[in-house]
């Protein structure tokens, strides 16, 4: 898991992303145990509560599930769940910026697309 300490998204928020990003991969299964606390806290080097604040962000988000006798497991449905959360929320907040800076640049739509297409058919290979 990488975070980056010189980022002004806060640690626990990185450490939940690095999750859903590890859930959505497919390195984190549904029904697998995820992360510990103390194991995030301890490859960081940062203190377990903030590791626990984000588990706990994905916890309420209904993607992670505390199971007895186990640490929290990734929940089924999650990979549904973070997949709609990431393209209706990121996902579209990203394609707002890109049309307004597009907009200030003079990019018209169909250039925009083509460098869009473009850009995603080179990180397809």
């Amino acid at each position: 898991m990488k975070v980056n300490f010189n980022d002004s998204t806060p640690i626990f928020r990185q450490i939940a992303d690095a999750i859903e990003d590890d859930i959505l991969s497919g390195k984190l299964k549904e029904g697998d145990n995820c992360y510990s606390q103390i194991d995030i806290a301890r490859e960081l080097s940062i203190n377990p509560a903030t590791a626990q604040k984000g588990i706990r962000l994905l916890v309420d988000a209904g993607e992670l599930e505390k199971v007895r006798g186990q640490s929290m497991v990734v929940k089924t449905g999650a990979v549904s769940m973070i997949r709609k959360k990431k393209t209706e929320g990121v996902l579209l907040e990203m394609i707002d910026r890109l049309v307004t800076e597009a907009k200030k640049l003079g990019i018209d739509a169909s250039d925009l697309i083509d460098k869009v297409v473009s850009a995603y058919d080179e990180e397809e290979k």
